[in-house]
């Protein structure tokens, strides 16, 4: 089961999407929480620019 999964990872349509992890700050608690989105390689740069 987990070679499928890998191997329709690295189909050609797949690599243009990566998964980005960023720390995020609450306003409120000063606590900081991760934020996890799937964003295509051409927006990664705003994507942690926020």
């Amino acid at each position: 089961m987990a070679k499928k999964v890998v191997a329709s990872l690295q189909k050609k349509e797949g690599r243009v999407y990566t998964k980005c992890i960023k720390m995020v700050k609450s306003d409120k608690t000063g606590a900081y929480a991760f934020q996890e989105e799937i964003v295509h390689v051409d927006n990664l740069k705003s994507f942690f620019a926020d």
